[in-house]
């Protein structure tokens, strides 16, 4: 039950980092306790700050624009983002947006959306595309919920998503879900209100406004021209000239999701930690600065390459790198 979740997730996170921002609302101000220690957690990182990150979307004149994904979604009047989504997590799960009605919408009823991205390189169900994501929800609703609408491909300004349907009978809830492919993740548009009407305009003017890259579809969504080729288990020891491995020396067993980007050369040009502690983001960066990877061929040319590598040690093993061992897409 994928969308539900979002939701209360998006919310909680929000609520909190909007307190943090904005000061707190009816609360009065808490010193830690003495003899505690607050300690950073994992948390979203990269190494410069002029390579669009997923993460970097913002709402301004009320327009959401995504210069990661290329994405451009005009908001309905009367309607704000109002809370900034949780960090992304260790599987590569994003909350982007959550937009709600704001003080000055009129409608009788009210309802929310929610702007998702799921790392196709890292997700733990192993689905490699949107359609499996959206089977995943399905199969997974709880019993008290009813599909509507079985997961379907439309299309929406010439790009191919999957919708799917349902509702809470006893809640009185519905869920629209749209989602399409775009840099080898999933993107997925969830409208939830009671007001069936009002969840049909919304997708309505999406259908109008949204904005979305050439490349964006079910069978692509896989980078390229403007952007690197986005290439799952790029990095395997056939593809790697020159490797130096991280030496993580901290008793933590988190998982590593990082994503890299390859220039035409072989060399590393830009990393982005989805989720790392710094000391963890500093030993795996050093590291990957010294990689060496043969130049990647698209119709015959060298290219830039976005990939995957997950460090980390999750088991406990002394192993300081763990990497994925499949073939990569052949270069055309």
């Amino acid at each position: 039950m994928l969308a539900p979740v979002l939701s209360l997730t998006a919310v909680c996170g929000g609520h909190a980092q909007s307190e943090a921002q904005n000061g707190p609302q009816s609360n009065p101000v808490q010193r830690v306790p003495s003899g505690v220690i607050l300690v950073k957690g994992a948390w979203a990182s990269a190494s410069d700050t002029t390579t669009p990150v997923p993460e970097g979307g913002e709402v301004t004149h009320n327009v959401y624009n995504n210069p990661y994904f290329r994405l451009t979604y005009p908001l309905s009047k009367d309607w704000i983002k109002k809370y900034d989504g949780p960090p992304p997590s260790d599987i590569g799960y994003y909350v982007l947006a959550q937009v709600e009605p704001g003080d000055t919408f009129k409608g009788a009823m009210r309802g929310s959306i929610i702007v998702t991205a799921a790392d196709l390189f890292f997700t733990p169900t192993g689905a490699d595309g949107a359609l499996q994501l959206i089977n995943s929800t399905r199969d997974n609703l709880r019993a008290d919920y009813k599909v509507v609408r079985a997961p379907t491909q439309i299309t929406l300004d010439g790009h191919s998503f999957i919708r799917f349907d349902y509702v809470s009978p006893v809640a009185g809830l519905y869920w629209y879900v749209l989602a399409t492919q775009i840099r080898c993740h999933a993107i997925q548009f969830v409208f939830t209100s009671r007001d069936v009407k009002l969840l049909d305009e919304l997708l309505k003017e999406m259908a109008t406004h949204l904005k979305l890259p050439e490349d964006a579809g079910l069978t692509r969504g896989a980078g390229g021209g403007e952007v690197p080729v986005c290439i799952k288990d790029y990095a395997i020891p056939e593809n790697i000239v020159e490797r130096v491995d991280p030496i993580l020396t901290d008793r933590r067993f988190n998982p590593i999701p990082v994503r890299v980007i390859i220039d035409e050369e072989g060399r590393i040009k830009h990393i982005h930690f989805l989720s790392a502690f710094p000391e963890q983001s500093k030993a795996i960066a050093d590291a990957l600065r010294q990689w060496r990877f043969k130049p990647y061929l698209r119709d015959g040319q060298p290219a830039q390459v976005e990939t995957g590598i997950m460090f980390g040690r999750m088991d406990g093993t002394p192993a300081p790198v763990r990497m994925t061992t499949s073939a990569p897409a052949a270069a055309k």
